[in-house]
């Protein structure tokens, strides 16, 4: 089920922190915890809200936490929230700005017990109510306003591509790596009403978001390459990652509420990327193809919430066309995954095709090697994992969790970069 929604959400207007009980804790912790994958991933948001763009960059002391995780099509980490801790699956997501978990609808609990969130067994939950400063119509970040449930509490939906309705009270809540670390209570979704079982782990540049609000300025994760039906372990940082010494970064270009531009996505990571190689021949795509124009169409940005990656139609059709060239007589006519992926074979050709490079500026690239170039999508189909983004309603280029496989990308958001490190990430646990 793809999860592509939106928002009838706002932002937080509150910035909260890691705390520890000690300084020298906070900046050697590597904590670990187990981290499953979700067998579908939703699209990128293509909603034309316009966003503030403030991060939070407090001068605390670097700490640090590592998270394994597995690999289907969207990266889960599981994480321990509450007091007592609860862990709770939540899918890792760039491209998103709330958080929220699954939460018990009714008490006692189902027999046997179900993977959500009860709220009667945390000390720190409390939820919040409808005059709440946040819970107003028309909170920076989001146009769309938040509503009023009967209990007087402050109320959010999500409304997803297939028509599934994900909604829950906005609710605040610790997550608790140990007895010395945890966030103070930070605001969150609590769903109610959703047929997912895994809830979201907001990681965009809005201050809604899990780093905003927890004054994270870095983290990093390593996608392994899918083999066959095995999903094998990657890892997830928070803070400080002891392999970026061998990353090549590129700056994220931040937009002021004076860019606000109608199809522009100011909260993604969005990233200057030049040029797209295959089998060492550098396609004829215009740099300016990969950064927004006037309107805001054509920023690239890196989403680890999209599965497959979508180009504007310049670059989707150059990439199209050298694929053709190589191997156009295997193309599986009439095929289309997804209704955006129309590059389909019957079988994994991709050692025909050859690498593909995704260049990015100051040296930056991600390099997509033969074996990975196609996507095992059913069956003995297989698909170059690409789409146009005119079929998502998209006017962005998104590098979606697929082609960031067996590689470190790191989010260094005090900075204003992100780096990319090749790994064999089956073995960076």
């Amino acid at each position: 089920m793809a999860l592509f929604f939106f928002f009838f959400l706002f932002c937080s207007l509150f910035p909260l922190s890691i705390s520890s009980t000690t300084n020298t804790a906070t900046a050697n912790l590597s904590l670990s915890f187990p981290l499953l994958f979700t067998p579908h991933s939703r699209p990128p948001s293509t909603t034309n809200s316009l966003h503030d763009s403030l991060i939070s960059r407090p001068n605390n002391k670097a700490y640090n936490y590592k998270l394994p995780f597995k690999y289907s099509m969207a990266p889960v980490v599981s994480l321990p929230i509450g007091t007592p801790p609860q862990t709770q699956q939540m899918v890792l997501d760039t491209g998103s700005q709330l958080s929220w978990i699954q939460c018990h609808k009714k008490l006692p609990r189902p027999s046997p017990p179900a993977p959500m969130f009860d709220p009667s067994l945390s000390s720190t939950f409390s939820v919040l109510p409808c005059n709440h400063p946040i819970c107003k119509p028309r909170v920076p970040d989001f146009t769309l306003p938040t509503s009023c449930d009967q209990n007087r509490l402050c109320h959010y939906s999500y409304f997803y591509a297939d028509g599934t309705l994900a909604e829950g009270n906005l609710v605040r809540e610790k997550f608790t790596f140990s007895r010395a670390t945890s966030t103070p209570p930070l605001t969150l979704g609590c769903a109610q009403d959703t047929s997912d079982t895994k809830g979201i782990l907001g990681m965009n540049l809005g201050r809604l978001s899990f780093p905003s609000q927890a004054k994270i300025t870095k983290f990093s994760y390593c996608i392994p390459a899918r083999t066959g039906s095995a999903f094998p372990t990657g890892a997830f940082y928070l803070g400080n990652n002891p392999n970026s010494a061998a990353f090549r970064y590129v700056d994220l270009l931040t937009f002021g509420q004076s860019q606000r531009m109608p199809n522009l996505d100011p909260l993604a990571y969005t990233v200057v990327m030049v040029g797209v190689r295959i089998g060492g021949k550098r396609l004829s795509i215009l740099p300016s193809v990969f950064r927004p124009d006037a309107s805001g169409s054509g920023q690239t940005m890196v989403d680890s919430g999209s599965e497959l990656t979508y180009f504007v139609d310049e670059a989707y059709k150059k990439v199209k066309e050298e694929i053709v060239r190589l191997v156009g007589p295997k193309l599986k006519k009439g095929y289309v995954y997804g209704n955006v992926a129309d590059m389909c074979f019957d079988s994994n050709i991709g050692p025909l095709i050859g690498d593909m490079v995704l260049e990015f500026d100051k040296g930056a690239e991600i390099v997509i090697g033969k074996e990975q170039m196609l996507h095992n999508v059913e069956g003995k189909v297989w698909c170059v994992a690409m789409g146009r983004s005119d079929m998502i309603g998209a006017a962005s280029n998104i590098i979606g969790n697929v082609h960031q496989q067996n590689h470190w990308v790191e989010f260094d958001i005090g900075n204003r970069r992100v780096g990319f490190g090749k790994a064999d990430c089956a073995r960076s646990v």
